[in-house]
């Protein structure tokens, strides 16, 4: 049985998402919508149809986040459904009653900087446990009922689609801009998510790993040995056993890791691919002094 929310969670989850709603305010209507610009996803669709039928777009982003909100209910849970049903709610209020300053009328300026906001607006609600936009609640209802799509697949074809239309019921020119702005919005989703101590595993085969299991511990860093035993040839000849490792860093880290393996073993295999979250373990290393 899970624990309720205590009192200080649920204020810092309600900053989140008002900072959020603030900052995609901010990003779509005192950048985008001067210019006729477009994010991707829904909020993509409900500007773009803000622009071509005269319904506005607070509107939109009700009717049309909404439902997704109440399909993926069962499978997030009560607790984000009512938080992203607020969090929508207030951002449509705020564009209806915020008056937010027109900021410039450089277009490259508006594209980049409207799709920040709106990207930190999304990424600030997803750490208040909320979405400001139901694309990836779509595009996984979508992936459960049609299995050979993943969800990115199901977004990027969303997307194309999106910007196809406002290439036709826009112009080419806002189209494109509008790309960068969802560009710019996707990388600060991101950022805001993951932040800039994105974690990596590192994985190292090694005829020294044991050395380079002493050195990674004074470092600080936690690694963790595995049994391995590699193979190669066509008739699958096979090396002894040995030691293999694996550990987890920041990204800023990479660079000195690396330099410690290389600098024990030149011909060390090393295998990195990153990683979305992590939770317990050791993970930074020391201070450096």
């Amino acid at each position: 049985m899970t624990r309720p929310p205590t009192a200080a969670s649920l204020i810092k989850d309600a900053v989140f998402i008002i900072a959020g709603v603030l900052s995609a305010g901010m990003g779509i209507k005192g950048f985008l919508m001067s210019s006729h610009f477009i994010d991707g996803g829904v909020t993509g669709i409900s500007m773009l149809l803000a622009s071509i039928v005269n319904v506005p777009l607070p509107i939109w982003l009700l009717v049309i986040n909404l439902p997704f909100i109440g399909l993926g209910y069962r499978r997030f849970g009560r607790q984000f459904a009512f938080k992203s049903v607020l969090a929508i709610a207030g951002l449509s209020i705020s564009l209806a009653i915020i008056p937010y300053p027109d900021v410039t009328p450089d277009l490259l300026l508006t594209a980049v900087f409207g799709g920040f906001f709106i990207g930190a607006g999304i990424g600030l609600a997803i750490r208040g446990g909320a979405v400001l936009d139901g694309t990836e609640i779509a595009a996984l209802l979508i992936s459960r009922s049609s299995p050979a799509l993943k969800v990115s697949d199901i977004i990027l074809i969303l997307n194309v689609l999106i910007f196809g239309a406002a290439a036709f019921f826009l112009g080419t020119n806002p189209a494109l801009y509008s790309m960068i702005t969802y560009f710019a919005a996707s990388k600060t989703v991101d950022f805001i998510i993951h932040g800039i101590e994105e974690y990596t595993a590192i994985l190292i085969v090694s005829s020294k790993s044991q050395l380079i299991r002493e050195r990674i511990i004074e470092q600080g860093w936690g690694v963790t040995l595995l049994k391995g035993q590699g193979g190669y040839g066509k008739q699958g000849s096979h090396r002894p056993a040995e030691d293999i490792l694996y550990t987890l860093i920041t990204r800023l880290e990479i660079s000195r890791l690396r330099s410690i393996i290389i600098a024990i073993d030149p011909k060390a295999f090393i295998i990195q691919h990153s990683v979305d979250d992590v939770a317990g373990g050791r993970i930074k290393s020391l201070p450096m002094h």
